[in-house]
């Protein structure tokens, strides 16, 4: 295989202390990065960089790892403009839509549908994200959701079981029924073309103990948890997740001093997801009191159709330092390395020897400008599995 190497990099973050300043960053000035093959097998500084076949002068720029985006639902047909124009002009969010967006998801094509995972996976490949996770969950029919994980199977390895999204319209009047179906037959049909379980737990979606069911269910057939918890109310969703070991609770937007200290005790990590509370006009999650109280934070998109329509992490990345009490250095973290852990993954979020080579290179000479300059499109260059694909 031949080896390239990304030589007179202003400033390398690695996420590995040890290779660099001894922040969690683990900033290298003047730095160089090796690929061979799909794998970084060399990082270190510029000067000292071995020889190999090919050379690319970052000249001056900053390089970064992939964004690993760990939540999103990608797999949907259908417009919500008015929903969005209507909560702008002052009315509220109450999640209702998403039966808006069932209806439409369970009339397209599966063409139709991989066509749009397509567009907005490369869409946020353009702005540096090499990994994104995404959901079923606007099926909410047996046939309706296997078929999702079926499409998402085709674009992503991080793919997501959520027919616990809302209760299926079908079922308004037995949620019962409805909990059976998603850890019954359902279960069945879409375990094959996943690797995680999800579930709405919040009012008017799941209660606590059909919540437990449903991710139980789920982790017998072999699907890890993760849940969607505690977003427009206080709730049982945070202390469910660190009890079933989810690998993230996300939303994390209203916590008692009970859930922070569980979230920081446990492994459980703590999803945070701006673009929600930036397009509901929602309670900005308190990322300052997570961090301090010793909890791993990733950020993500929550890239859907109703409440969070971005594909954008460096728009997260601003959110949160301008909103969530995060300093630049803690929210790139969390998009990058925060994100690989919660999808329980080492070898994505970093750029050490051994990884996944998914790279970013900024048009800037450090990571801090994707807060300092919000909106401006930075990504210069992307890697993924040692490709230049953008």
């Amino acid at each position: 295989m031949t080896t390239t190497a990304v030589t007179h990099i202003a400033s390398l973050v690695t996420n590995d202390p040890s290779l660099g300043n001894g922040t969690p960053l683990g900033l290298i000035q003047d730095a160089a990065v090796v690929i061979e093959g799909d794998r970084i097998v060399w990082t270190g500084e510029s000067s000292k960089a071995p020889a190999t076949d090919n050379v690319l002068d970052a000249v001056g720029r900053a390089m970064i790892p992939g964004f690993v985006d760990s939540h999103s639902h990608l797999v949907f047909a259908g417009d919500r403009t008015q929903e969005f124009n209507a909560r702008m002009s002052g009315q509220p969010y109450t999640a209702g839509g998403i039966r808006t967006t069932v209806a439409a998801t369970r009339q397209a094509s599966d063409e139709q549908l991989s066509d749009n995972v397509a567009r907005y996976l490369a869409e946020a490949l353009r702005q540096g994200t090499t990994t994104l996770e995404t959901k079923s969950g606007y099926g909410l029919t047996v046939e309706d959701e296997a078929r999702a994980l079926r499409i998402a199977s085709r674009h992503t390895d991080e793919v997501t079981y959520l027919g616990a999204h809302v209760v299926s319209p079908d079922y308004a009047d037995d949620p019962a029924g409805y909990v059976d179906l998603v850890t019954g037959p359902m279960l069945d049909a879409c375990a094959p073309h996943a690797r995680w379980i999800d579930v709405f737990c919040e009012r008017g979606a799941f209660d606590g103990d059909q919540a437990r069911a449903i991710l139980t269910a789920g982790r017998a057939k072999g699907l890890h948890p993760r849940i969607h918890a505690n977003q427009l109310t206080y709730g049982p969703g945070v202390q469910l997740a660190v009890e079933l070991d989810a690998a993230s609770a996300d939303h994390c937007t209203h916590l008692t001093d009970a859930d922070v200290d569980a979230l920081g005790q446990g492994d459980t990590v703590a999803a945070l997801l701006p673009g929600a509370e930036f397009s509901t006009r929602a309670t900005w999650p308190d990322a300052r009191r997570l961090l301090d109280a010793g909890a791993t934070v990733a950020l993500s998109t929550d890239c859907n159709p109703g409440s969070s329509f971005t594909s954008s992490m460096p728009f997260c990345i601003a959110l949160a330092v301008r909103d969530m009490g995060m300093t630049p250095d803690e929210a790139l973290w969390s998009a990058t390395a925060g994100g690989a852990a919660a999808l329980r993954r080492t070898d994505i979020g970093r750029i050490t020897p051994g990884a996944r080579a998914d790279l970013v290179l900024l048009d800037a000479p450090s990571h801090v400008h994707l807060a300092y300059r919000p909106g401006v499109p930075l990504v210069s260059a992307v890697w993924r599995g040692g490709e230049r694909v953008e």
